[in-house]
C-alpha cells in the first residue's frame, strides 16, 4: 500500500513526517550524524535491506537532507553526507532519545545518552521555551496559522 504524502498542509509536523516519518529515514540520519557514510555501511549498521536503503537515501537526497559526493579516499564509490537542513534534524533526534531514555526503558536497564563531547556529561534535556526563555507546559502551547512571509 502506498502512502498518502502530504504536502499542501498547514501543519508542519505533517510535512516533515511526509519526508522523515518513518524510522529508516531518522535512523539514516542519526548514522549519517555518527559519520556515517557510504551505503554499505548504512546497510550493515541498520540491517535494512538494500532496495529500502536505496530509496531511502533517494528521497533523502531528493529532498535536500543528504547529498552525495565523491567519496574521501578517492575510489569509485559515493559518499551521503548531511546538509545544514540534514544536521539540523539533531534536535529531533536528542529529543526523540531523550524521550525514550525517560519513558522506555527501566530503572537500571542500559541504553545509550548523548553527551557533550567536551565534558562527557548528558546533555541539558529540551524544554518548550517561550522566546522570553520561560519554560513552558505543552497546555501552554498552542497551534496558529502564521504567514511565511
Amino acid at each position: 500500500m502506498k502512502r498518502t504524502r502530504i504536502e499542501e498542509t498547514f501543519c508542519p509536523v505533517a510535512r516533515s513526517l511526509n519526508i522523515i516519518g518513518d524510522w529508516w529515514s531518522l535512523l539514516i540520519v542519526r548514522d549519517a550524524l555518527a559519520g556515517v557514510s557510504r551505503f554499505g555501511e548504512f546497510q550493515k549498521s541498520l540491517g535494512i535491506a538494500k532496495n529500502m536503503l536505496t530509496a531511502r537515501l533517494k528521497l533523502l537526497v531528493e529532498e535536500g537532507i543528504l547529498q552525495t559526493q565523491p567519496a574521501s579516499d578517492g575510489s569509485a564509490w559515493q559518499e551521503y553526507v548531511l546538509t545544514e537542513k540534514g544536521r539540523a534534524l539533531q534536535t529531533v533526534l536528542v529529543a526523540l532519545s531523550q524521550w525514550g531514555n525517560e519513558w522506555l526503558f527501566t530503572r537500571g536497564e542500559p541504553a545509550s545518552v548523548l553527551v557533550d563531547e567536551a565534558s562527557r556529561r548528558p546533555l541539558r534535556k529540551l524544554m518548550l521555551q517561550a522566546e522570553d526563555g520561560r519554560e513552558l507546559q505543552p497546555e501552554e502551547v498552542v497551534l496558529r496559522v502564521a504567514n511565511s512571509e
